[in-house]
């Protein structure tokens, strides 16, 4: 399978339909169903909460539960005031970048259906060259072509209606995946596939496989706690994006240096446990499948943290999809790496055994 390309005409149309899908942090079912109707030939069942985390389940009666795991929510916005003459101003619904909302198009999510609106900012030749002010969380503002509060509310806009980009699905050069929300829906979608290569290639686990789609990870990780307590896990692998550093402005020596194109990025942190890092990596070396490292200071800021430090402890790791202009409408990926994390996920479960406690006392 190394050097097999896996990723099929129904993979990319799964991939685009989802990408384009909405799913707003707080807001995901829609795009889990088209998730768990992908998903649905190749496991044997499927758990779901409260609040939207969906988890596909192969071998359900085993006592040994592993989880792989991405998260289904992407950033957005709440409309938080609406001014007498129309203007509507916003709050963060997750990392939001208010430096590139001037002038983007929003879809406003309303009872009624989608309200088109656009940030709009002063044109260039009205500012003050020597004053000018730059986007800020507090200046920034909706228009939706009313005159007054009153024309916005008749749309269906209310205080708490949430907002989200229609930037969809392209393909830059043939291999490079461009969108929003991959991150981190492409974690969703690796994972998937991952199921789907398990089951075309009759694979038979020794324990039970949970493929977990947690919500409200932008918010604080919050749908991985409340999966984890619900599952229980001995082992989780999380797979979320991390940053490519080679475009300008970033500093390496601050964010390490990683590109796409160059492979999984393996997360060294208090949080990844190391034998089970090992295992992976080992299994990257043995494959041929082309890696690179990344260290953490503290947190790994991704759903690791939670799956880590839940249950008296899991054994966790973080394989990472790298990625250009992340919190943007412009997020980039490499294909390559989108097939290279699938296969490393897959080759690194078929090395886990069963019962396999990854103690370092052993």
């Amino acid at each position: 399978m190394a050097n097999k390309s896996i990723l099929n005409k129904k993979s990319m149309d799964f991939l685009e339909k989802y990408l384009n899908n909405a799913a707003p942090t707080g807001y995901e079912w829609d795009g889990q169903k088209i998730w768990m109707d992908y998903l649905k030939p190749y496991v044997d069942e499927f758990i779901t909460d409260t609040y939207g985390t969906a988890v596909g389940v192969i071998n359900p009666e085993a006592k040994y539960k592993v989880v792989i795991e991405g998260h289904a929510d992407e950033i957005s916005w709440y409309v938080n005031y609406i001014s007498d003459n129309g203007l509507i101003y916003v709050v963060r619904n997750g990392g939001s970048d208010h430096q590139i909302a001037p002038s983007k198009i929003v879809n406003i999510h309303t009872k009624n259906g989608v309200v088109k609106g656009v940030f709009g900012w002063p044109a260039i030749h009205t500012r003050d060259k020597g004053k000018e002010e730059a986007p800020k969380p507090d200046n920034i503002f909706i228009d939706c072509g009313c005159k007054t509060k009153e024309d916005v509310e008749k749309l269906g806009v209310h205080v708490g209606c949430v907002i989200t980009y229609p930037d969809e699905f392209h393909v830059l050069n043939g291999d490079k995946f461009v969108c929003r929300a991959l991150d981190n829906r492409m974690g969703g979608f690796m994972i998937a596939e991952v199921a789907r290569l398990l089951k075309e290639h009759k694979k038979t686990l020794p324990f039970g496989l949970y493929v977990v789609n947690a919500v409200q990870e932008e918010i604080g990780l919050r749908g991985a706690e409340m999966i984890t307590q619900k599952i229980k896990p001995n082992v989780a692998i999380v797979t979320d994006v991390t940053h490519d550093t080679t475009t300008p402005m970033i500093d390496k020596k601050v964010q390490g240096d990683l590109e796409i194109g160059n492979g999984p990025v393996i997360a060294y942190a208090p949080a990844v446990q190391q034998k089970l890092r090992d295992l992976i990596t080992d299994t990257a070396e043995t494959k041929k499948i082309p890696f690179q490292r990344n260290a953490l200071s503290r947190a790994t800021g991704t759903d690791t943290d939670a799956f880590a430090y839940s249950n008296g402890g899991v054994a966790s790791a973080l394989i990472s999809l790298p990625l250009r202009y992340m919190h943007t409408t412009v997020e980039m990926v490499h294909r390559e790496d989108v097939e290279n994390v699938i296969k490393l996920i897959y080759e690194s479960l078929l090395n886990i055994k069963n019962g396999d406690s990854f103690s370092y006392f052993k």
